[in-house]
């Protein structure tokens, strides 16, 4: 007998012979005991008890036999999952077709005919063991592929020709929305993204054997965000019969890569971007990179310096002795640390150009410690060391004309007054101001004003010889310093040429300009022994010239040092009574001039000196609008008037208090809501208080002033024109101003008795006035017969010494009881 396997072989194969005959059942488990372990039984109710107890490999299976035929039995244990999978062989001693289809239909596997030959039967048997056995390998290593292909990180399907899911590991929707079981049947359009899908298709459409690519997926699933895909197409017989699609998770290998890529460009771009040059080389000091700076400044494109070493590349040399010297990064590898730059070197590029530069060499070093290259970081400073130069200069010259300034004029005049203390010579200084240039600079703005600044210089360049100082010190003051003086009359001379000059008129943007300068000298040693003594002096001396009328040159004497300490004095004074709230305020009654009767007052500022003596207000007024102390000091009089109206008129008195505004008050911008203030705190009723303005306050700016009256004649109070006829009188702004009073100016009223040109002026104010509909006051009115004149020429209202002098509040307190 031929045999397959032994029995050792088939120690673990189960067959079960099911037949109602003893003897043939006898017959046939002898004959295949051999094959492995034999179990008989001669029903069919028995035979399917033992299968599912016994699950044979193989089932010998009588199909006639009582009570359950062999058909029945198969079935049911088909039925069963524990013997579905035995393999069924039929034994029957009929021929009939129908007895095979049946074995077949009802899930046989094969048909042994009685009398049943043996060798054919252990064959056929032996047969199904082995395929039950390859069946059983073959699960097995199914189950081991499927458990393999479970865990692998990697997403696998396998897809028809038309495109339908056929097989997919994502058992668990690790990768898509649906699992391995619920994607079969799928067709890619519906699960795929549209990229992928898309791929997929032009594969399947175009022939595509291979491709593999990377994509995004739109709708990321377990932080799985980023995939590289490959589709492999399976043919057979140049036929496409299916898809094999791969998915691999490179998310975190893209992010990596982005953030290396980002990294990367942010060293670059910040190594491009800064401003100094960055060359970097491998441990021989062999260039492998250089950025744009060092590209500019050595003269060599970075792909031609690459691969050349860093002498050859870096030309350095000490810039005082020209030697060569030896490059930073070298150094820093030999020596393995950072390496300072040497002071004073310079860098010839390939062009030949020459650069001083500064800065240091460092090694690279590995993770490990290891040097693996080396990079120097230098930058130009050829700029630093010309800005540090242009910076001296600009720090002693004027920026404007680029003459000398206060700087360097303090430091020449310091030096020529000790070359001519040592050689018995004489030094002179001329300070120089334009005259009304204020007025100019605000009128003409200030562009045109610093033209007119430096034509200026240019005169007074072309005046003077090379041993000769010119500078600018202030913003219309010019300072001629002359070192070497050996008679007065040479500055004579050129403080004359300097005066006549300036009278030529200017041309600027086709527009003459008539200027005219008050200069101010000091001598060297005659008045003055120190540099600063000496710009003091000259700076009083010009201030002389200014008073004297403008247009001329003065000297320093001792008359004036005498006015300009007496000027500190007031101005020392004025501060301190500001300070302490010790500014009075005198009132000069202002009368009815035909009933005598006092219907208001004029608020008159006092200052007294260290004695408690008045000094005049022509010495102090003027300091407080040069020095900006005539804001504090007007605030000071229109709180002490208001207070002192309100306090009459809560007697019984309604006395109108007229106090004066300064020009420089009347164009502050807060202005108005001072005066609003101050009449509320007080408390007092608006139109018992008027404001006296000057002409030459209304000539500011026209729609501004008119502005500014316009919002005071709104609170109520009442707007009066001092001095009026003095100044620049002009019927339009009174037409077009909210005035109410005009004050004839003393002078005319003192001389209208004697000069018939003052008598014509105060006639034609007063007639002026009535037809405009305005009050007119006479200022000044000392006799008698000024006030019968007045009275004569219909001029109701006057103040003057013939009915009060100015008087302190308590005085006036008493007059009016």
């Amino acid at each position: 007998m031929d045999m397959l396997f032994s029995h050792q072989d088939h120690s673990h194969s189960k067959v079960l012979v099911v037949d109602d005959e003893p003897t043939s059942l006898m017959i046939m488990a002898e004959s295949l005991s051999d094959l492995g372990e034999i179990v008989c039984c001669d029903n069919g109710t028995q035979a399917i008890e033992k299968a599912a107890f016994f699950q044979p490999d193989v089932i010998l299976l009588d199909i006639e036999m009582p009570g359950m035929n062999g058909f029945e039995v198969c079935k049911k244990l088909k039925n069963n999952p524990k013997t579905a999978q035995s393999h069924v062989i039929f034994v029957t001693s009929h021929n009939e077709q129908i007895f095979e289809y049946q074995s077949f239909a009802s899930g046989g596997i094969d048909l042994i005919h009685k009398p049943v030959d043996l060798n054919i039967c252990r064959l056929r048997v032996q047969n199904q063991l082995k395929l039950k056995h390859q069946e059983a390998q073959i699960l097995a290593a199914k189950n081991d592929i499927s458990t393999l292909v479970a865990q692998v990180p990697v997403y696998i399907s396998y897809w028809s020709n038309t495109e339908e899911n056929l097989f997919s590991n994502d058992e668990t929707s690790h990768w898509f929305s649906k699992s391995s079981e619920q994607m079969l049947g799928c067709f890619a359009k519906d699960v795929l993204p549209d990229e992928l899908y898309e791929a997929f298709h032009r594969c399947l459409t175009e022939g595509i054997e291979q491709e593999v690519l990377n994509i995004q997926l739109p709708s990321p699933r377990n932080r799985i965000e980023y995939v590289r895909a490959q589709i492999n197409l399976r043919i057979k017989e140049q036929e496409v019969v299916g898809v094999i699609l791969t998915l691999s998770d490179i998310t975190s290998i893209t992010h990596t890569k982005k953030l290396l890529s980002n990294e990367s460009e942010r060293l670059r771009v910040m190594l491009n971007s800064i401003g100094d040059a960055v060359i970097a080389t491998d441990n021989n000091a062999i260039i492998n990179f250089m950025n744009p700076i060092a590209e500019r400044l050595t003269g060599w494109h970075a792909e031609e310096a690459k691969g050349r070493h860093i002498e050859e590349v870096m030309q350095l040399t000490d810039a005082t002795s020209n030697k060569k010297i030896i490059n930073p990064i070298s150094v820093a590898l030999k020596e393995q640390r950072i390496v300072a730059m040497a002071l004073n070197s310079q860098l010839t590029g390939l062009d030949g150009r020459v650069y001083r530069v500064e800065d240091s060499a460092a090694p690279i070093r590995d993770i490990e410690g290891n040097i693996i290259g080396g990079i120097i970081v230098f930058h130009d400073v050829s700029e630093s060391i010309a800005m540090a130069v242009k910076m001296s200069h600009l720090a002693n010259h004027d920026l404007l004309t680029d003459l000398p300034n206060r700087v360097l004029l303090h430091d020449r005049v310091t030096h020529a007054c000790k070359v001519a203390r040592s050689m018995n010579k004489k030094v002179a200084l001329m300070l120089i101001d334009i005259d009304h240039f204020k007025y100019l600079n605000d009128t003409l703005g200030h562009h045109q004003g610093d033209l007119i600044i430096k034509h200026v210089a240019k005169r007074l360049e072309s005046l003077i010889d090379l041993n000769t100082t010119l500078a600018r010190i202030g913003g219309d003051e010019f300072v001629i310093l002359l070192p070497d003086v050996q008679s007065t009359t040479v500055v004579d001379a050129i403080a004359s040429d300097i005066i006549n000059t300036m009278n030529e008129p200017f041309r600027i943007d086709s527009q003459e300009y008539i200027l005219s300068v008050s200069v101010g000298v000091s001598v060297n040693p005659a008045d003055s022994t120190q540099a600063e003594e000496m710009m003091t002096h000259a700076d009083a001396a010009m201030y002389r010239a200014k008073e004297q009328g403008r247009n001329r040159f003065c000297y320093y004497s001792d008359d004036l040092e005498y006015q300009f300490k007496q000027r500190q004095s007031v101005e020392k004074l004025l501060r301190h009574a500001i300070e302490q709230d010790k500014i009075e305020v005198f009132y000069q009654p202002k009368l009815a001039l035909a009933t005598r009767k006092i219907i208001g007052v004029e608020a008159l500022v006092r200052l007294r000196d260290n004695d408690n003596k008045l000094i005049s207000p022509l010495d102090f007024i003027p300091l407080a609008e040069e020095t900006g102390l005539i804001h504090a000091l007007g605030k000071s009089v229109l709180k002490q008037s208001c207070i002192a109206a309100k306090e009459w008129a809560d007697k019984g008195h309604n006395i109108k208090v007229a106090v004066n505004i300064a020009a420089k008050q009347f164009t502050d911008g807060n202005f108005c809501n001072l005066v609003a203030d101050t009449i509320e705190q007080a408390g007092l009723a608006s139109e018992l208080l008027e404001l006296e303005v000057t002409e030459s306050a209304l000539m500011h700016d026209f729609e501004e002033i008119k502005m500014m009256l316009s919002k005071l004649s709104n609170l109520g109070l009442t707007i009066a024109i001092d001095d009026f006829g003095t100044g620049y009188s002009s019927l339009s702004y009174l037409k077009l101003f909210p005035v109410d009073v005009l004050k004839i100016d003393q002078s005319f009223v003192r001389d209208m008795l004697t000069d018939t040109q003052s008598m014509d002026i105060v006639r034609t104010i007063t007639s002026l006035a009535h037809t405009l509909n305005l009050q007119i006051v006479a200022e000044g009115i000392e006799e008698k017969q000024h006030l019968n004149s007045l009275i004569d020429l219909g001029c109701e209202l006057g103040q003057g010494y013939y009915f009060h002098k100015p008087m302190p509040k308590e005085e006036f307190d008493k007059l009016l009881g």
